[in-house]
């Protein structure tokens, strides 16, 4: 009987090229699009503050101190702030700017400021200040004077 077939040898060095090419080609097939680098811009943040007088009289300006704190860093996140006043009457604004509008969404050029309350009555006040970033994120603070005469 006739053998049709040689064996066939196979050398180390083509075992290893055999490896490589092996190895490189699962690589190339699990390295897809749908793999991309995922770059986390959404990072929660607190808002920290001074604490602040619980009586104010007529005409008083008391000074808030807030500071955001995030959790993360991400440069092109932009924070925003909003108030509504729901008892008495007073004007709050940013340093010597124009006093802020109830509900109106305001932009923060720095994360650690400072706000201006001003009363105009001679009744208890309170007002909550929204703070929020550009992702949807939001903090709110509740303030409360009663008032001094």
């Amino acid at each position: 009987m006739t053998t049709f077939f040689k064996p066939f040898k196979i050398g180390l060095s083509q075992i290893y090229l055999l490896l490589a090419i092996l190895t490189a080609s699962v690589t190339l097939v699990s390295c897809s699009k749908d793999d991309e680098l995922e770059i986390q811009n959404d990072f929660p943040f607190e808002v920290k503050m001074m604490p602040v007088p619980k009586e104010i009289a007529n005409g008083q300006t008391v000074e808030i101190r807030l500071t955001i704190q995030r959790t993360g860093n991400y440069n092109n996140t932009q924070y925003y702030l909003r108030y509504f006043q729901f008892d008495g009457q007073g004007t709050l604004q940013h340093y010597d700017e124009p006093p802020y509008l109830p509900n109106d969404l305001y932009p923060l050029p720095t994360e650690q400021f400072r706000l201006y309350y001003i009363s105009n009555s001679n009744v208890s006040q309170s007002f909550e200040i929204w703070i929020s970033d550009s992702f949807g994120n939001e903090k709110q603070l509740s303030f409360d004077f009663n008032s001094s005469n």
